[in-house]
């Protein structure tokens, strides 16, 4: 009889054993897995795509595949607006962004995309640690739904790339000059001289084509990029905007990740982002070598002294003039 119970408690403990490996063994057990589909607008040949790229790869191996980015280049998501959208509304998707769209929400964070607002990388790295920055990034995200994940990521000085020379504000005057549609953006132009005119980053070429604008204003990865210089001759180096972007994501989604997910997922972002932003400023000389070979002016004796000036009307239209001001206080910046 004793044997027969020993017999059966054997018997027992090896039915849970094997229920355990049955059910432990199931996705109702497994740690769940995530997928964040992430957007951006520009080309397969840009630096920024490579970087994102990377970012991915850095992420599915550091959570061991938990954690999955798809990128999609050239907006195959969508446009920007509509991404953003779906981002407030708490969906698995991301949108390489800037402080100008994200002006929309909060105005005085726009700043970081005016007119000779941080002209270095050490500045943008700086831009983080300060208390109103910080202020800004908490309020995107608690009141509406946006995770900024790294602005890290810079692509580089945006100059005017038009088919006429241009040396001064004097010079943009009358001409069409396509910007987002923020209104940083086509304030800082109207105030460097030109008619801002706003169009999707991919209604750029079409609209060169058929001089429904006359230039753009851009860095100089992007030029390659969107084989611009088929239909722009002039390069004014104005260096007018450090263009300083935003890597958001939905705020919900981020906070029902695992907390080493969103450790991981915002410490390869900045890495990533920093790499990249290194590796154009770097590379900004061979593009503009390689432009100057394709056909592309580069204009000589360019009043910078007089765009640094006019485009500080901008900060003055908006009325962020003052808190511009509080930033570089924070910075430590002198006038």
């Amino acid at each position: 009889m004793k044997r027969f119970k020993d017999f059966s408690v054997m018997i027992a403990l090896f039915m849970v054993f094997l229920l355990a490996i049955t059910f432990y063994g199931t996705p109702l057990f497994a740690q769940a897995k995530y997928t964040l589909k992430f957007n951006h607008v520009l080309s397969p040949r840009e630096p920024y795509h490579a970087g994102f790229l990377k970012w991915a790869k850095a992420v599915e191996e550091r959570t061991k595949g938990g954690l999955k980015i798809e990128v999609f280049p050239s907006a195959q998501l969508g446009v920007e607006e509509d991404i953003l959208e779906q981002i407030r509304a708490g969906a698995n998707v991301g949108q390489n962004t800037d402080s100008a769209r994200m002006g929309m929400y909060i105005p005085g964070i726009a700043i970081m995309n005016g007119p000779y607002f941080v002209e270095t990388l050490g500045g943008v790295e700086r831009l983080k640690k300060m208390p109103t920055v910080q202020g800004w990034l908490d309020e995107l995200a608690n009141k509406f739904g946006f995770k900024v994940l790294s602005f890290s990521w810079v692509q580089g000085y945006r100059h005017f790339f038009t088919n006429k020379p241009v040396r001064s504000p004097e010079d943009l005057k009358g001409q069409r000059i396509r910007t987002p549609p923020a209104p940083i953006w086509q304030e800082s132009v109207r105030a460097l001289g030109a008619t801002p005119v706003a169009l999707a980053f991919g209604e750029m070429y079409p609209a060169l084509q058929q001089k429904v604008i006359d230039g753009v204003e851009l860095v100089y990865n992007n030029i390659p990029g969107g084989r611009f210089y088929e239909v722009l001759k002039y390069v004014t180096e104005t260096g007018h905007i450090m263009l300083v972007n935003f890597e958001v994501i939905s705020a919900k989604w981020f906070n029902a990740l695992p907390p080493d997910y969103q450790k991981i997922l915002v410490e390869e972002c900045d890495k990533a982002g920093m790499e990249t932003s290194r590796l154009i400023i770097d590379s900004e000389q061979k593009v503009k070598e390689d432009l100057i070979k394709r056909g592309m002016v580069v204009v000589d004796k360019v009043d910078i002294a007089a765009f640094r000036k006019a485009g500080q009307k901008a900060y003055e239209v908006l009325k962020i003039a003052d808190v511009k001001n509080k930033v570089h206080k924070e910075l430590g910046f002198t006038k």
